[in-house]
């Protein structure tokens, strides 16, 4: 049963199915249905119909709801962080003290959100009228999680849309769907009414394409990559529905030479390496002041020989598998070819005996990297970073912005001109100064250029979920307008 449609468990009517595998070893965790256009619909049908009720519902009401789940998720959490680990090939201490912990503070977050959904206050700014703003809910939301965090993002999908009044149906994706289903029903038990909260457990070219072109779905968030987020957004307006769209990241890690180094070398392997690089903030091209670019690269490469690669189930392992054996795959790829116009210093290979089982690949640091390669514009989505020297602050700024990206960025310095420079000028939705991956719930999460639009997390991802609406109303009493006489006038 690995449809939630209406509050209740449901087999999907396609009669087909998909493995689920454990990246870390290739053992089928779980045998999943898979949704077709009649679960979809069944889905949006309840989304509808709990619409009216929810949309209704005091503030009151949701952040009761919501701070209920929030409670039942955090007593569950063990073995959420157990079944995220196995599903996604994460190392169990960052699934324990990352994933799950993130996603109860969100949801309990979004609890004291969905009490503040506030608009400008009244005035009489026509001096004749008294004007409000109300934020209502949009409707129907059909939303798709990614694979690499699939608790998290199914947060940060239902949560903003089901503070602000709003119902959800939410497709994981089918490679990693097992913890959606008891995130979604820990709101059914929360007090929300059957359909507020459903899942469909499909593939994306079937139930995903079917969600996002649906007439009864008012609005589409997708988060995935930039070139399927860009053939959501042409589904999507067939339809007129408004867009929220996450995509990819090639995230540029700028260390200037007065950096403190340690510290710079330290957040390099922690910001490459975090979910086996496979996160779109994640630092992909490290843009090093040629004075201290040596050492960078040799301590980088030192702490890099020092990670464990290990069964995630393994409290001391501190890289885990990549999703899958397609995906081992394509980084292996790029990695080998790189090695024709760059230098790969460390790992490029994935790792032999027991481990051999799984879809490992060591952490990989390539040098002499040319600007317009593969590995410099391209998302590897995996434990690879790239290095390019600079000298000049502008040159820096210059190569972090070469890019069609515009996710994540963080720069390295002790300098607080230089700090206030970069976070100006890259082009990027987060600008980290001296740390990078870091992310906090009041804090809005979304990119610029190729890597989206709309915010995730925080108050302001009521900008998306929410219509802004303006109530006006008349306060002289008067039937006859002075504007009027612009239109038409009486006789007499």
């Amino acid at each position: 049963m690995h449809q939630y449609i209406g509050g209740e468990r449901r087999a999907a009517s396609t009669g087909e199915s998909l493995e689920v595998l454990d990246p870390s070893t290739d053992e089928t965790l779980e045998t999943v249905t898979l949704a077709g256009p009649d679960d979809v619909d069944a889905a949006v049908a309840a989304a509808r119909d709990a619409f009216e009720e929810w949309s209704r519902a005091t503030p009151l009401e949701r952040s009761t709801v919501l701070a209920r789940a929030a409670a039942l998720l955090d007593e569950r959490a063990e073995d959420l962080a157990r079944l995220e680990s196995r599903q996604a090939g994460k190392p169990i201490r960052l699934a324990r003290e990352f994933d799950v912990p993130g996603t109860v503070d969100n949801t309990a977050f979004f609890a004291g959100a969905a009490r503040r959904l506030d608009g400008l206050a009244s005035g009489e700014y026509s001096g004749e009228h008294t004007s409000s703003i109300r934020r209502e809910p949009v409707g129907v939301v059909g939303s798709i999680a990614p694979w690499n965090y699939p608790l998290q993002m199914a947060a940060w999908k239902v949560l903003p849309a089901v503070a602000a009044g709003n119902t959800i149906v939410l497709k994981p994706a089918e490679i990693t769907p097992l913890s959606a289903l008891p995130f979604a029903e820990a709101f059914t038990e929360a007090g929300a009414p059957p359909g507020v909260v459903n899942v469909v457990t499909g593939s994306g070219p079937v139930a995903g394409e079917h969600l996002v072109a649906h007439r009864d779905v008012a609005m589409t968030s997708f988060t995935g990559s930039t070139a399927v987020g860009r053939r959501v957004m042409a589904t999507a307006a067939a339809t007129g529905k408004r867009v929220h769209l996450e995509l990819g990241g090639k995230a540029p890690f700028v260390v200037f030479d007065d950096a403190d180094l340690e510290a710079a070398v330290h957040g390099a392997v922690a910001a490459t390496l975090i979910n086996a690089g496979q996160d779109c903030t994640a630092a992909a091209r490290a843009i090093v002041h040629r004075s201290v670019l040596e050492e960078f690269v040799r301590g980088v490469a030192d702490l890099y020989a020092q990670v464990r690669i290990g069964p995630t189930a393994d409290e001391a392992t501190d890289l885990g598998p990549l999703s899958s054996r397609a995906h081992q795959a394509k980084v292996a790829g790029m990695v080998e070819r790189a090695r024709g116009y760059a230098t790969v210093v460390c790992g490029g290979a994935a790792p032999t005996g027991e481990l051999a089982r799984g879809s490992y690949y060591a952490p990989t640091l390539v040098t002499d990297v040319p600007l317009g390669s593969e590995l410099w514009t391209d998302e590897v989505f995996g434990p690879v970073l790239a290095v390019v020297p600079f000298d000049e602050d502008d040159e820096a700024i210059r190569l972090a912005n070469d890019t069609e990206f515009g996710l994540a960025a963080s720069a390295w310095t002790r300098d607080t001109y230089r700090a206030g420079r970069a976070g100006r000028e890259i082009a990027a939705g987060c600008v980290w100064v001296n740390d990078h991956i870091p992310i906090i719930s009041e804090m809005p999460h979304g990119g610029y250029k190729s890597s989206g639009f709309g915010k995730d997390m925080s108050a302001y991802s009521f900008e998306d979920y929410t219509a802004v609406k303006h109530v006006m109303h008349d306060i002289t009493g008067e039937a006859h307008k002075a504007w009027h006489r612009t239109i038409f006038t009486l006789p007499g």
